[in-house]
Protein backbone atom coordinates (compact mmCIF):
# COMPACT_ATOMS: atom_id res chain seq x y z
CA UNK A 1 0.00 0.00 0.00
CA UNK A 2 2.42 2.64 0.87
CA UNK A 3 6.48 3.15 -1.02
CA UNK A 4 9.17 1.45 0.25
CA UNK A 5 10.66 4.43 2.17
CA UNK A 6 7.63 4.55 4.08
CA UNK A 7 7.27 0.83 5.23
CA UNK A 8 11.15 0.93 6.07
CA UNK A 9 10.58 3.97 8.12
CA UNK A 10 7.79 2.65 9.78
CA UNK A 11 9.40 -0.36 10.67
CA UNK A 12 12.72 1.26 11.44
CA UNK A 13 11.03 3.79 13.57
CA UNK A 14 8.77 0.93 15.62
CA UNK A 15 12.08 -1.12 16.19
CA UNK A 16 13.97 2.07 17.55
CA UNK A 17 10.95 2.88 19.83
CA UNK A 18 10.97 -1.00 21.27
CA UNK A 19 14.70 -0.97 22.15
CA UNK A 20 14.53 2.50 23.80
CA UNK A 21 11.40 1.07 25.74
CA UNK A 22 14.49 -1.77 27.02
CA UNK A 23 16.64 1.19 27.29
CA UNK A 24 18.59 0.85 24.21
CA UNK A 25 19.54 3.33 21.36
CA UNK A 26 19.45 1.05 18.18
CA UNK A 27 22.18 2.29 15.40
CA UNK A 28 21.85 1.85 11.64
CA UNK A 29 23.44 -1.06 11.39
CA UNK A 30 21.23 -2.99 13.74
CA UNK A 31 18.01 -1.22 12.43
CA UNK A 32 18.56 -2.40 8.83
CA UNK A 33 18.95 -6.03 9.47
CA UNK A 34 15.93 -6.66 11.84
CA UNK A 35 14.00 -4.56 9.48
CA UNK A 36 14.96 -6.76 6.32
CA UNK A 37 16.34 -3.40 4.62
CA UNK A 38 19.29 -2.86 2.87
CA UNK A 39 21.40 -0.80 5.36
CA UNK A 40 22.50 2.53 3.32
CA UNK A 41 18.67 3.03 2.46
CA UNK A 42 17.82 2.51 5.80
CA UNK A 43 20.72 5.08 6.77
CA UNK A 44 19.17 7.86 4.17
CA UNK A 45 16.01 7.12 5.53
CA UNK A 46 16.91 7.61 9.28
CA UNK A 47 18.75 10.53 8.72
CA UNK A 48 15.26 12.18 6.61
CA UNK A 49 13.53 11.24 10.22
CA UNK A 50 15.66 12.86 12.29
CA UNK A 51 15.99 16.21 9.80
CA UNK A 52 12.22 15.81 9.96
CA UNK A 53 12.33 16.11 13.92
CA UNK A 54 10.58 12.60 14.43
CA UNK A 55 13.56 10.62 15.90
CA UNK A 56 16.92 11.70 17.68
CA UNK A 57 20.76 10.13 16.95
CA UNK A 58 23.36 10.18 18.39
CA UNK A 59 27.21 9.63 17.24
CA UNK A 60 29.78 7.98 19.51
CA UNK A 61 30.31 4.84 21.51
CA UNK A 62 26.83 4.47 23.08
CA UNK A 63 25.28 6.35 20.37
CA UNK A 64 22.36 5.68 18.47
CA UNK A 65 18.93 6.38 17.20
CA UNK A 66 15.79 6.82 20.35
CA UNK A 67 13.01 9.31 20.65
CA UNK A 68 12.95 12.04 23.11
CA UNK A 69 10.80 11.13 26.13
CA UNK A 70 9.34 14.64 26.62
CA UNK A 71 8.23 14.91 22.79
CA UNK A 72 4.09 13.89 21.64
CA UNK A 73 3.95 10.16 20.16
CA UNK A 74 4.01 10.30 16.86
CA UNK A 75 1.41 9.76 14.16
CA UNK A 76 2.07 7.14 11.35
CA UNK A 77 0.00 9.85 9.45
CA UNK A 78 2.96 12.21 10.03
CA UNK A 79 5.56 9.71 8.75
CA UNK A 80 3.30 8.95 5.80
CA UNK A 81 2.92 12.64 4.75
CA UNK A 82 6.43 13.45 5.50
CA UNK A 83 7.74 10.32 2.87
CA UNK A 84 4.62 10.42 0.31
CA UNK A 85 2.66 13.81 0.46
CA UNK A 86 -1.37 13.21 1.71
CA UNK A 87 -2.44 12.39 -1.59
CA UNK A 88 -2.34 8.84 -0.81
CA UNK A 89 -4.46 9.24 2.15
CA UNK A 90 -6.22 12.25 1.26
CA UNK A 91 -6.69 11.65 -2.57
CA UNK A 92 -8.64 10.75 -5.05
CA UNK A 93 -9.17 6.64 -6.18
CA UNK A 94 -9.04 7.07 -9.57
CA UNK A 95 -6.56 10.15 -9.37
CA UNK A 96 -8.78 12.96 -10.18
CA UNK A 97 -7.76 16.53 -8.78
CA UNK A 98 -11.16 17.38 -8.50
CA UNK A 99 -12.99 14.76 -6.83
CA UNK A 100 -15.64 15.01 -4.06
CA UNK A 101 -18.84 14.13 -2.85
CA UNK A 102 -20.87 16.64 -5.42
CA UNK A 103 -18.31 16.02 -8.40
CA UNK A 104 -17.70 11.73 -7.64
CA UNK A 105 -14.90 9.75 -9.90
CA UNK A 106 -16.32 6.59 -11.09
CA UNK A 107 -14.61 4.85 -7.33
CA UNK A 108 -15.65 7.63 -5.51
CA UNK A 109 -18.86 5.69 -3.60
CA UNK A 110 -16.73 2.27 -2.73
CA UNK A 111 -13.11 4.50 -2.35
CA UNK A 112 -14.44 7.25 0.35
CA UNK A 113 -15.33 5.17 3.14
CA UNK A 114 -11.99 3.22 2.53
CA UNK A 115 -9.87 5.97 2.11
CA UNK A 116 -11.45 7.42 5.20
CA UNK A 117 -10.76 4.59 7.35
CA UNK A 118 -7.42 4.74 6.49
CA UNK A 119 -7.06 8.23 7.28
CA UNK A 120 -8.53 7.30 10.78
CA UNK A 121 -6.36 4.67 11.50
CA UNK A 122 -3.11 6.50 10.48
CA UNK A 123 -4.26 9.22 12.53
CA UNK A 124 -4.62 7.56 15.89
CA UNK A 125 -2.03 4.78 15.84
CA UNK A 126 1.63 5.94 16.62
CA UNK A 127 4.87 4.86 16.17
CA UNK A 128 4.87 4.20 20.34
CA UNK A 129 1.35 2.66 20.34
CA UNK A 130 2.51 0.36 17.12
CA UNK A 131 5.70 -0.53 19.49
CA UNK A 132 3.92 -1.49 22.54
CA UNK A 133 1.69 -3.70 20.78
CA UNK A 134 4.71 -5.51 19.76
CA UNK A 135 6.11 -5.60 23.24
CA UNK A 136 3.24 -7.55 25.09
Amino acid sequence: MFNKETEYALRGLVYIQLQNLSGRKPGVTEIAKEIDAPPFYTAKILQRMARNGFVESLKGKGGGFYFEKDKPDLPIKDLIVSTEGDKKISGCGFGLKHCDANDPCALHELYAPIRDAINTLVSTETIQSLAKKYAK
